[in-house]
């Protein structure tokens, strides 16, 4: 029960594969209250269950995170249930297989406000409630697609919005650091979420030929599952992790060293 009375936001925490819920139902075991998000309110609603029946605590809170007006309902509302806010996590994101000369603009406004917004608008809008303690943990999901331009899933609208979120973490440590709270980032791999969201992954490809593909090119000789991440997030916000502040963690099997 490493989060013993701990309160965590997990955004994009509805998919029942993904790693948004992984992350939520890791947390929950650990002892910690769990504001379930998700632009879906019924994947938001499923997700919170799940967590309650496996004996945790949980409040599902439907908001898309791009939108100011709908993070700061969200934010408020999830400080009055449980009386504070402690975790952060912005793992809200979404990706787009498109090329640049094929890419509209609302393509890019909607992957860059979802993706890097969203974990801006969060972020600004939970900080009071850390500063107020004077503890705080936020994490914010990049990925490898952010170090290295790209790679097997989105285009260059999603590499660019994950490499955002890792200056956007690195500038947030030096203003927030000196009041208690921790920023930290995790860039994941490969990571199966399941056979739908994989299969878009790779470009409308069977969704096994894909995963083969990447496994050949992984040296553990496997992708990533949601578990995986889910365990980088608990270490980071937990009390293992008090002088760890402004890292970049590789979730990927070492598929990419730098």
């Amino acid at each position: 029960m490493k989060l013993s009375g701990k309160v965590a936001l997990v955004t994009g925490a509805g998919s029942e594969n993904g790693i948004g819920r992984a992350i939520a139902l890791l947390l929950a075991r650990e002892g910690a209250s769990i504001v379930v998000n998700d632009v879906n309110p019924d994947w938001a609603r499923q997700a919170a269950e799940r967590i309650s029946e496996a004996g945790g605590q949980a409040f599902p809170l439907a908001a898309d995170v791009s939108r100011e007006d709908q993070v700061k309902q969200m934010v408020e509302t999830a400080a009055r249930k449980w009386g504070t806010l402690d975790i952060l996590v912005n793992n809200a994101g979404i990706t787009q297989a498109v090329s640049i000369l094929d890419m509209s603009l609302e393509d890019w406004d909607r992957v860059v406000d979802v993706n890097l917004k969203g974990t801006f608008l969060c972020t600004r809008e939970a900080l009071p409630y850390m500063i107020r303690k004077k503890w705080g943990r936020i994490v914010c999901m990049s990925s490898v697609s952010g170090k290295k331009g790209g790679g097997r899933i989105g285009g260059v609208h999603y590499a660019a919005s994950k490499a955002g979120i890792l200056g956007f973490t690195k500038a947030l440590v030096r203003e927030v650091s000196p009041l208690g709270i921790t920023a930290n980032a995790i860039c994941p791999g490969t990571i199966d979420t399941g056979k739908d969201s994989m299969r878009l992954m790779w470009n409308g490809k069977p969704a096994t030929e894909g995963l083969e593909e990447a496994k050949r090119s992984i040296p553990i000789g496997r992708v990533g599952m949601p578990w995986d991440v889910a365990r980088a997030v608990l270490f980071f916000v937990s009390e293992d992790a008090d002088f760890i502040n402004g890292e970049v963690m590789d979730v990927n099997g070492g598929a990419y060293l730098d």
